[in-house]
């Protein structure tokens, strides 16, 4: 998979960010001038990552809007991608708000999407007390698994994360039954034609579906064929769905490919040299060679840390790990992992 669900969410929420707000949000939406824009933070919310310890995943978007009322507010969206849950995620939140404050002097509101199954998990507020001092931290938080109760509502939504809500239930529903994920799958597909949507945003919406509901190679082939079926009934070769994932499947190939590569380019080159120092310039080089195939040139920190590792064995583990790589954030934390060992 090329993809995973930290990298979806953050893209699905960039491309469609005033409707994730009117779904999830809807008190906030209506309180948003959208016709003055939004711009998205990245610089602001790296300079404080960047000082934050390496923890678990999470999608952060910082979004400067502005109000009805002439206001200026910077909202920060946490959005909890993992399947479980974690101790110390309302702290994050509150050490994430805290600085970007301190920085900025910005008022910042904070908001958590949580896509676990745990009914009991519910972290809305950071709190210390004692001796007289309270600090209070909460904010909004939105269970997806709550939208259960609502199957009927989300259906009748135009919204196009309702439709993102029911695919993703549906997806927790059929885990392990793939035969139960390819009809739901399909009628999820067809089902985004019906809507109404413009092109940009049944594009938006397939995509996130698209990776999150894998199904075996055969029964994608078959859905892709019954895909450009829907594509001729609803006349919208345009879009053109079933091309644009063959397209992306030789890309996928292609990086494959490269990475292979890549990696016996620097294995070569340490074999040649015939010395172990050689091997583990080889095998650095090999990581560096994979990270910038399926992410891009690493970033300069990245790339020092890769070249303090001066352990053969280790370096072998972290580029067979890095091979299975779906996103930047989990490549650093592999190789955080090798460093602490």
């Amino acid at each position: 998979m090329g993809m995973t669900l930290d990298t979806l969410w953050k893209k699905i929420l960039t491309e469609l960010f005033p409707d994730f707000l009117a779904f999830y949000f809807p008190e906030i939406h209506a309180d948003i001038d959208f016709s003055r824009g939004y711009v998205f933070l990245e610089k602001e919310l790296q300079k404080i990552m960047k000082r934050s310890l390496v923890g678990k995943k999470i999608v952060d978007k910082l979004v400067k809007v502005y109000l009805r009322d002439g206001a200026e507010k910077w909202l920060l969206i946490h959005i909890e991608i993992q399947g479980y849950p974690e101790e110390k995620f309302t702290e994050r939140m509150y050490t994430y708000n805290y600085r970007i404050f301190d920085l900025y002097r910005r008022e910042v509101i904070s908001l958590a999407v949580l896509t676990d199954d745990d009914e009991k998990y519910r972290p809305d507020e950071f709190r210390i007390s004692r001796w007289g001092f309270r600090l209070i931290f909460q904010f909004p938080i939105v269970k997806l698994i709550d939208f259960r109760s609502q199957w009927s509502q989300l259906q009748k939504s135009e919204n196009p994360f309702a439709f993102i809500t029911s695919a993703f239930l549906k997806t927790l529903e059929t885990k392990g039954n793939d035969k139960e994920r390819y009809s739901w799958k399909k009628y999820f597909v067809k089902a985004l034609y019906e809507q109404g949507l413009d092109r940009a945003t049944i594009w938006s919406v397939y995509t996130f579906i698209d990776w999150m509901m894998q199904l075996p190679e055969a029964l994608e082939e078959k859905l892709y064929k019954e895909t450009h079926e829907i594509e001729e009934e609803t006349d919208m070769p345009l879009l053109s769905i079933a091309e644009k994932r063959g397209k992306k499947k030789g890309i996928k190939e292609g990086i494959e490919k490269g990475i292979e590569k890549g990696i016996k380019k620097g294995i070569q080159k340490g074999i040649e040299q015939g010395k172990i120092q050689g091997l583990i310039s080889g095998l650095q080089q090999a990581i560096l060679d994979i990270i910038e195939i399926k992410f891009g040139e690493p970033e300069s920190d990245l790339r020092e840390k890769i070249l303090t590792i001066r352990d053969a064995e280790k370096l072998e583990q972290l580029r067979e790990q890095l091979k299975k790589s779906q996103s930047p954030d989990e490549a650093r934390d592999l190789i955080e992992t090798i460093l602490t060992q």
